[in-house]
């Protein structure tokens, strides 16, 4: 594949209105808890441990220029970390003030991702009186979410979530759930899908994938989440296996075709149904191109993606260069298009690869012989797509005559044999 390809595609979305979204880390990586998988952790080492709350000067220049770069008439801030509710909630009441300043006629709209660790009802009044969606972390039943997710003193934290759950639900705060598949998950599909359709209450459930390579270091706590391309990268214990990443979905699956379409949204069979229907995905890692989702640490710094807080990746500083400039930038585009331009050409002749691209550039650990590389979960991918696509063949064609997907149930119980 020619590494400088630029596409007829890449041209018209250079010359159309910038359009991007960020990930604003305000706390950096700082944390109550520390969670096996979570690469975030990592970067205090990139920051010599020095992990500042983002002033509320540089907060107000980030939302300002965020807000000026998007030539759009709706904005959605995300924020993260680490955890960002160790802030306070004053905190993002400034930061409300400051969308208000700035916002020029614009809609604004909020998430936020929370390990649900720290919620209480004020905080739960202000996510409610300010209309922010909540993103609450939960990797599945209690044995699943205390493997991997656990506090400084390696305390379980499953019990301090749920109560977060139902504190939510009684108090009418906007959620969904983000769920980190690990190899506790691999088998259990169905059970953890019904965990959190009947237990959680969940109507629009994550579900992303944990395969990671660490080393050891002398300097750091735990074990470091590097490349696979590192001397003495070794596959993490909590990854995730192709066919079991595979079997997974498609066990959530068939309960999900059997029983919610309609109720209840998994984003990947909505970003699948999407792209079987010529429509651009809903989330950058299934996306052709990506570079689309910006990050910006607490001290400012700008990078391309949250999977590649790198320094080779850096993009610059909303100190020295608005973050207009650090979008329309040639390391960012260049980056971007890496993500289509350097897959192996076995992908290109997959039959599913207008439906996964490559999936996300943090997991292609494998060299093809002509140089590009492959993603390690591709047989995975290739048994989730071969098992829905005559379901979504079915709801293509029941959008295409204006008619719901959820006819496709009935089609799916006939099939199954479930009627």
């Amino acid at each position: 594949m020619n590494k400088e390809l630029f596409t007829i595609f890449d041209a018209q979305k250079a010359v159309g209105p910038v359009a991007f979204t960020t990930m604003l880390k305000p706390a950096g990586s700082t944390c109550n808890l520390d969670c096996s998988y979570c690469y975030y952790l990592d970067k205090a080492i990139q920051y010599a441990g020095r992990q500042a709350v983002m002033n509320d000067q540089m907060l107000e220049t980030y939302i300002r220029q965020y807000i000026e770069a998007n030539e759009v008439d709706e904005i959605t801030f995300c924020w993260h970390g680490g955890e960002p509710t160790l802030l306070g909630v004053d905190y993002f009441r400034r930061a409300v003030k400051f969308q208000k300043k700035y916002s020029a006629g614009k809609k604004i709209f909020n998430t936020i991702q929370t390990n649900g660790t720290m919620i209480d009802e004020k905080w739960c009044n202000f996510f409610v009186e300010n209309k922010f969606l909540v993103g609450i972390s939960l990797d599945g039943p209690e044995d699943i979410h205390d493997g991997f997710r656990r506090n400084k003193v390696g305390k379980p934290t499953f019990a301090k979530v749920m109560q977060t759950v139902k504190m939510f639900k009684a108090r009418g705060v906007e959620f969904n759930t983000l769920s980190v598949v690990n190899s506790r998950c691999e088998g259990r599909g169905k059970e953890v899908y019904r965990f959190f359709r009947d237990v959680v209450g969940s109507r629009y459930m994550q579900f992303l994938p944990a395969v990671e390579h660490v080393v050891d270091r002398p300097d750091f706590h735990r074990p470091v989440i590097v490349s696979p391309d590192v001397e003495g990268a070794r596959l993490a214990p909590w990854s995730v296996s192709a066919e079991g990443y595979g079997r997974f979905l498609c066990d959530i699956f068939d309960e999900w075709v059997l029983h919610d379409v309609g109720k209840t949204y998994v984003q990947l069979f909505d970003t699948t149904l999407a792209l079987w229907c010529g429509a651009k995905p809903g989330v950058c890692s299934m996306g052709e191109t990506c570079g689309d989702a910006l990050v910006v640490e607490h001290n400012g710094d700008v990078y391309p993606c949250d999977h590649f807080v790198y320094p080779q990746y850096l993009l610059g500083n909303i100190n020295d260069t608005h973050l207009k400039d650090m979008y329309n930038s040639r390391k960012r585009l260049a980056f971007g298009l890496e993500k289509r331009n350097g897959l192996t050409s076995e992908c290109f002749s997959c039959r599913y690869h207008f439906a996964c691209h490559g999936e996300c550039p943090k997991h292609r650990f494998i060299l093809g012989p002509d140089g590009g590389r492959k993603n390690a979960l591709c047989e995975g991918l290739k048994m989730f797509f071969e098992h829905v696509d005559p379901y979504m063949e079915y709801m293509k064609e029941r959008l295409s005559q204006r008619q719901a997907p959820a006819w496709v149930m009935m089609y799916a119980r006939e099939k199954m044999g479930k009627l």
